[in-house]
């Protein structure tokens, strides 16, 4: 990571490995984001959750000693998918007990509906003249089918030419009803009452990754209303900072923009303001302006003062 230039924040509450769909190892994320010199650095991958152990040179050491042996702070978490009927609403959980019985259902549920899923939209995909392989994404064994992310479908679109990036891939495939393969996601409600019920809090992810209108019970409503709406089922925070300009956004408003009508709009209604890069690693795929650990997050004094936050930190001694 030394080639990229120094982050823009040194907490970054949004992040991925190779546990989703991200390039870095849990191992390689955490070291990448001490060699840059963050302080806080999240896990947050996509209906999974986050491990505690780490397994280096043959051995295992929790992911909080390992961290700390880095002199980093970890957030550990999980990034849930939810609502069927609407597209990129994401809730970050942090701070839960991963053992929880009443928290299992989360990835059980993501990987019965992913598996029948993007199948079927694979098929739809070739049946539509592209000459995709479910085998590519498998590749060659690397890669277990349950561990088949959405975003893999959009990089083997890129990857065969049928679309200049996955970013672009990801917008053609949720804009033709041609491919509009509905999988079963998690009710917010009910994930949000889930992370609570661990223990944990709920923080709504690049909002503005929501289309502007949207069907909320079966009537059509503004994102507005539709955040709204998760804030009164309880939302912890909100991620006002967050990469636009280098993923699917399909607006107009620049990054800065959106932090500052998120926070006018929703920061008094939720206790704490969130933000992160959503990194994967896909420098190491070859993605020109990929988003870079710190790319986007919160000062560490923010950090610092908000206990529901600081105080999920594994290693917030060494931090604040």
């Amino acid at each position: 990571m030394s080639e990229f230039k120094p982050p823009e924040y040194i907490v970054d509450l949004h992040a991925h490995t190779t546990r989703s769909d991200g390039n870095d190892s849990p191992a390689e994320l955490l070291e990448n984001a001490a060699a840059l010199g963050m302080k806080v650095i999240a896990m947050t991958d996509h209906d999974v959750l986050p491990p505690e152990y780490i397994e280096k040179n043959g051995s295992q050491i929790s992911v909080a000693d390992y961290a700390a042996g880095l002199g980093i702070g970890v957030m550990r978490g999980i990034e849930v998918s939810c609502d069927t009927n609407v597209d990129d609403v994401h809730i970050v959980g942090f701070g839960c007990d991963w053992q929880a019985p009443g928290l299992q259902w989360l990835p059980e549920m993501a990987v019965a509906s992913k598996r029948q899923s993007y199948r079927l939209l694979v098929e739809r995909l070739c049946a539509a003249g592209m000459k995709l392989d479910w085998n590519d994404l498998l590749e060659g064994g690397a890669r277990q089918e349950d561990a088949i992310q959405k975003k893999h479908i959009f990089e083997l679109i890129a990857n065969k030419g049928y679309a200049p990036s996955w970013q672009a891939a990801k917008i053609m495939v949720r804009d033709n009803p041609e491919y509009d393969v509905k999988r079963e996601k998690p009710d917010p409600v009910k994930t949000i009452a889930s992370l609570h019920a661990a223990g944990g809090i709920a923080i709504l992810a690049h909002p503005y990754l929501i289309d502007e209108s949207v069907v909320l019970q079966g009537a059509d409503v503004t994102r507005d209303v539709y955040i709204r709406f998760l804030i009164e089922a309880g939302l912890d925070g909100i991620e006002s900072r967050y990469t636009y300009d280098k993923t699917s956004y399909k607006g107009t408003q620049t990054p800065d923009a959106i932090r500052q009508e998120v926070e006018e709009r929703y920061g008094k209604f939720v206790a704490f303001i969130s933000g992160g890069s959503d990194y994967h690693a896909d420098h190491k795929k070859g993605v020109l302006n990929s988003r870079q650990i710190g790319d986007a997050g919160v000062t560490l004094d923010y950090f610092c003062q908000h206990d529901v936050l600081a105080g999920l930190c594994e290693g917030k001694k060494t931090v604040c």
